[in-house]
Protein backbone atom coordinates (compact mmCIF):
# COMPACT_ATOMS: atom_id res chain seq x y z
CA UNK A 1 0.00 0.00 0.00
CA UNK A 2 1.24 3.33 -0.65
CA UNK A 3 1.63 6.23 2.28
CA UNK A 4 -0.84 8.47 1.28
CA UNK A 5 -3.34 5.12 2.05
CA UNK A 6 -2.31 4.74 5.23
CA UNK A 7 -2.87 8.10 5.76
CA UNK A 8 -6.25 8.52 4.57
CA UNK A 9 -7.48 5.29 7.08
CA UNK A 10 -5.19 7.05 10.02
CA UNK A 11 -7.43 10.48 9.24
CA UNK A 12 -10.56 8.67 9.18
CA UNK A 13 -10.25 6.18 11.97
CA UNK A 14 -8.35 8.47 14.28
CA UNK A 15 -11.34 10.91 13.73
CA UNK A 16 -14.17 8.08 14.03
CA UNK A 17 -12.41 6.87 17.24
CA UNK A 18 -12.85 10.27 18.96
CA UNK A 19 -16.38 10.85 17.61
CA UNK A 20 -17.56 7.02 18.91
CA UNK A 21 -15.29 7.79 22.43
CA UNK A 22 -17.60 11.40 22.63
CA UNK A 23 -20.58 9.25 22.67
CA UNK A 24 -20.08 6.59 24.45
CA UNK A 25 -18.93 8.33 27.58
CA UNK A 26 -15.66 8.33 28.57
CA UNK A 27 -16.55 6.07 31.56
CA UNK A 28 -17.78 3.21 29.28
CA UNK A 29 -16.12 0.14 29.05
CA UNK A 30 -14.89 -1.26 26.20
CA UNK A 31 -15.31 -4.98 25.84
CA UNK A 32 -12.83 -5.79 23.40
CA UNK A 33 -10.44 -4.74 25.95
CA UNK A 34 -11.38 -6.63 29.25
CA UNK A 35 -10.98 -3.75 32.29
CA UNK A 36 -10.81 -0.91 30.37
CA UNK A 37 -13.20 2.10 29.89
CA UNK A 38 -12.96 4.63 26.92
CA UNK A 39 -10.97 7.05 29.04
CA UNK A 40 -8.37 4.10 29.18
CA UNK A 41 -8.25 3.27 25.37
CA UNK A 42 -7.91 7.42 24.49
CA UNK A 43 -5.04 7.45 26.47
CA UNK A 44 -3.52 4.66 25.14
CA UNK A 45 -4.08 5.61 21.80
CA UNK A 46 -3.38 9.42 22.26
CA UNK A 47 -0.02 8.24 23.28
CA UNK A 48 0.96 6.06 20.79
CA UNK A 49 0.21 8.88 18.23
CA UNK A 50 2.49 11.29 19.91
CA UNK A 51 5.37 8.44 20.47
CA UNK A 52 5.02 7.99 16.66
CA UNK A 53 4.93 11.81 15.89
CA UNK A 54 8.39 12.01 18.25
CA UNK A 55 10.27 9.46 16.15
CA UNK A 56 9.04 11.13 12.53
CA UNK A 57 9.25 14.45 13.36
CA UNK A 58 12.58 14.96 15.21
CA UNK A 59 14.05 11.90 13.50
CA UNK A 60 14.73 9.95 16.82
CA UNK A 61 17.15 7.26 16.37
CA UNK A 62 16.58 5.58 19.67
CA UNK A 63 13.91 4.22 21.90
CA UNK A 64 12.19 5.86 24.16
CA UNK A 65 9.10 5.31 26.31
CA UNK A 66 5.27 6.29 25.30
CA UNK A 67 4.59 9.68 27.25
CA UNK A 68 2.30 9.99 30.02
CA UNK A 69 -1.25 10.61 29.31
CA UNK A 70 -3.05 13.12 31.43
CA UNK A 71 -5.21 12.11 34.18
CA UNK A 72 -8.56 14.50 33.41
CA UNK A 73 -11.33 12.20 31.26
CA UNK A 74 -14.47 13.49 29.43
CA UNK A 75 -14.07 16.31 26.83
CA UNK A 76 -10.56 17.43 28.16
CA UNK A 77 -9.34 13.98 27.36
CA UNK A 78 -10.98 13.55 23.79
CA UNK A 79 -9.70 17.42 23.06
CA UNK A 80 -6.25 16.23 24.27
CA UNK A 81 -6.68 12.71 21.94
CA UNK A 82 -8.20 14.61 18.74
CA UNK A 83 -4.71 17.57 19.17
CA UNK A 84 -2.01 14.36 19.47
CA UNK A 85 -4.05 12.41 16.25
CA UNK A 86 -4.09 15.74 14.33
CA UNK A 87 -0.79 16.26 15.06
CA UNK A 88 0.37 12.50 14.09
CA UNK A 89 -1.54 13.31 10.91
CA UNK A 90 0.36 16.62 9.93
CA UNK A 91 3.70 15.05 11.08
CA UNK A 92 3.55 12.27 8.79
CA UNK A 93 1.81 13.95 5.34
CA UNK A 94 4.55 16.57 5.53
CA UNK A 95 7.81 14.48 6.82
CA UNK A 96 10.40 13.57 3.84
CA UNK A 97 10.81 10.73 2.21
CA UNK A 98 13.54 9.89 3.44
CA UNK A 99 13.32 10.63 7.16
CA UNK A 100 15.25 8.43 9.61
CA UNK A 101 14.49 7.44 12.88
CA UNK A 102 13.73 4.55 14.97
CA UNK A 103 11.36 1.37 14.13
CA UNK A 104 10.78 -1.64 15.73
CA UNK A 105 8.78 -4.40 14.02
CA UNK A 106 11.12 -6.63 11.63
CA UNK A 107 8.71 -7.05 8.71
CA UNK A 108 10.48 -5.09 5.79
CA UNK A 109 9.14 -1.38 4.73
CA UNK A 110 10.03 0.71 2.12
CA UNK A 111 11.22 3.31 4.42
CA UNK A 112 10.63 5.01 7.96
CA UNK A 113 7.98 7.01 7.02
CA UNK A 114 6.33 3.99 5.56
CA UNK A 115 6.50 1.60 8.57
CA UNK A 116 5.05 4.08 10.55
CA UNK A 117 2.05 5.42 8.86
CA UNK A 118 1.49 1.71 8.49
CA UNK A 119 1.61 1.44 11.89
CA UNK A 120 -0.22 3.99 13.21
CA UNK A 121 -2.79 3.20 10.01
CA UNK A 122 -3.48 -0.18 11.76
CA UNK A 123 -3.09 0.85 15.49
CA UNK A 124 -6.25 3.31 15.52
CA UNK A 125 -8.15 1.13 12.96
CA UNK A 126 -8.16 -1.91 15.67
CA UNK A 127 -8.61 0.62 18.72
CA UNK A 128 -11.60 2.44 16.25
CA UNK A 129 -12.83 -1.45 16.60
CA UNK A 130 -12.40 -0.73 20.39
CA UNK A 131 -14.25 2.31 20.33
CA UNK A 132 -17.42 0.79 18.42
CA UNK A 133 -17.66 -2.13 20.84
CA UNK A 134 -17.89 0.75 23.57
CA UNK A 135 -21.20 1.55 22.05
CA UNK A 136 -22.23 -1.97 21.12
CA UNK A 137 -21.60 -1.17 17.55
CA UNK A 138 -20.83 -3.78 14.55
CA UNK A 139 -17.53 -2.62 13.66
CA UNK A 140 -17.18 -0.54 10.84
CA UNK A 141 -15.96 -2.08 7.16
CA UNK A 142 -12.16 -2.27 6.57
CA UNK A 143 -11.20 -2.85 3.08
CA UNK A 144 -9.67 -5.97 1.88
CA UNK A 145 -6.73 -4.34 0.65
CA UNK A 146 -6.06 -2.35 3.88
CA UNK A 147 -7.65 -5.42 6.13
CA UNK A 148 -4.78 -7.44 4.12
CA UNK A 149 -1.99 -5.50 5.03
CA UNK A 150 -3.19 -5.68 8.70
CA UNK A 151 -3.11 -9.02 9.00
CA UNK A 152 0.70 -9.74 7.43
CA UNK A 153 1.57 -7.00 9.69
CA UNK A 154 0.82 -8.90 12.55
CA UNK A 155 1.66 -12.35 10.94
CA UNK A 156 4.63 -11.65 9.43
CA UNK A 157 6.35 -8.06 11.94
CA UNK A 158 4.74 -9.21 15.29
CA UNK A 159 4.69 -12.07 15.73
CA UNK A 160 7.82 -12.84 14.51
CA UNK A 161 9.69 -10.74 17.46
CA UNK A 162 11.50 -12.75 20.35
CA UNK A 163 8.91 -11.46 22.31
CA UNK A 164 5.67 -13.32 20.73
CA UNK A 165 4.02 -15.61 22.99
CA UNK A 166 2.03 -17.19 19.71
CA UNK A 167 4.18 -20.78 20.53
CA UNK A 168 4.09 -24.45 20.40
CA UNK A 169 5.32 -27.53 22.19
CA UNK A 170 5.67 -29.28 19.20
CA UNK A 171 6.05 -28.18 15.79
CA UNK A 172 2.65 -27.33 14.34
CA UNK A 173 1.15 -25.09 11.34
CA UNK A 174 -1.51 -22.60 10.85
CA UNK A 175 -2.54 -21.53 7.48
CA UNK A 176 -4.80 -18.30 6.93
CA UNK A 177 -6.30 -17.76 3.83
CA UNK A 178 -8.14 -14.71 3.17
CA UNK A 179 -10.65 -15.73 0.45
CA UNK A 180 -11.80 -12.12 -0.83
CA UNK A 181 -8.31 -11.46 -1.62
CA UNK A 182 -6.62 -14.63 -2.46
CA UNK A 183 -3.68 -13.54 0.03
CA UNK A 184 -1.86 -17.39 1.91
CA UNK A 185 -0.08 -17.00 4.61
CA UNK A 186 2.03 -20.06 6.11
CA UNK A 187 2.55 -19.73 10.15
CA UNK A 188 4.94 -22.43 10.91
CA UNK A 189 4.69 -22.71 15.45
CA UNK A 190 7.00 -24.12 17.19
CA UNK A 191 8.56 -23.42 20.72
CA UNK A 192 10.45 -20.49 19.10
CA UNK A 193 8.99 -17.51 17.95
CA UNK A 194 7.02 -17.98 14.76
CA UNK A 195 8.12 -18.30 11.35
CA UNK A 196 5.70 -17.22 8.64
CA UNK A 197 5.54 -16.91 4.68
CA UNK A 198 3.36 -16.10 2.14
CA UNK A 199 1.39 -18.92 0.33
CA UNK A 200 0.71 -22.31 1.17
CA UNK A 201 4.04 -24.03 1.24
CA UNK A 202 4.10 -27.70 0.07
CA UNK A 203 2.38 -29.86 3.22
CA UNK A 204 -1.00 -29.88 4.88
CA UNK A 205 -1.55 -27.48 8.26
CA UNK A 206 -3.02 -28.71 10.97
CA UNK A 207 -5.49 -25.81 11.11
CA UNK A 208 -6.97 -23.54 8.53
CA UNK A 209 -8.41 -20.36 9.42
CA UNK A 210 -10.11 -18.75 6.20
CA UNK A 211 -12.60 -15.72 5.72
CA UNK A 212 -12.96 -12.44 4.14
CA UNK A 213 -9.45 -10.37 4.74
CA UNK A 214 -11.47 -8.16 6.99
CA UNK A 215 -12.70 -10.81 9.33
CA UNK A 216 -9.25 -12.38 9.33
CA UNK A 217 -8.42 -8.81 10.45
CA UNK A 218 -10.83 -8.39 13.18
CA UNK A 219 -10.58 -11.73 14.66
CA UNK A 220 -6.28 -12.49 14.03
CA UNK A 221 -6.08 -9.05 16.27
CA UNK A 222 -8.54 -10.47 18.67
CA UNK A 223 -11.46 -8.67 18.25
CA UNK A 224 -13.62 -11.17 16.90
CA UNK A 225 -14.10 -14.82 18.07
CA UNK A 226 -11.66 -16.90 16.23
CA UNK A 227 -13.91 -20.10 16.07
CA UNK A 228 -16.78 -21.24 13.76
CA UNK A 229 -16.73 -22.49 9.60
CA UNK A 230 -14.25 -20.76 9.35
CA UNK A 231 -11.71 -22.43 11.26
CA UNK A 232 -11.01 -26.36 10.12
CA UNK A 233 -8.85 -29.16 11.49
CA UNK A 234 -7.33 -28.63 14.85
CA UNK A 235 -9.75 -25.95 16.83
CA UNK A 236 -7.44 -26.51 19.50
CA UNK A 237 -4.34 -24.64 17.67
CA UNK A 238 -7.12 -21.61 16.85
CA UNK A 239 -7.85 -21.30 20.59
CA UNK A 240 -4.68 -21.49 21.51
CA UNK A 241 -3.37 -18.68 19.67
CA UNK A 242 -6.85 -16.38 20.54
CA UNK A 243 -5.28 -16.88 23.93
CA UNK A 244 -1.57 -16.58 23.30
CA UNK A 245 -1.15 -13.84 20.42
CA UNK A 246 -2.82 -11.30 22.32
CA UNK A 247 -0.98 -7.42 20.90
Amino acid sequence: MEINAYLKALERDGGLLADLAERAGTDAPVPTCPGWRVSDLLRHTGSVHRWATGYVGEARLEPEPLPEPPEPAGAELIGWYREGHATLVRTLAGAPADVRCWTFLPTAAPSPLAFWARRQAHETAVHRMDAESALGLAFSAVEPEFAEDGVDELLTGFHARPRSRGRTPEPRVLRVRAADTAAVWTVRLSPEPARTVRGAVDGAADCEVSGTAAWLYAALWNRLPLTGPEVTGDAALARLWAEASGI
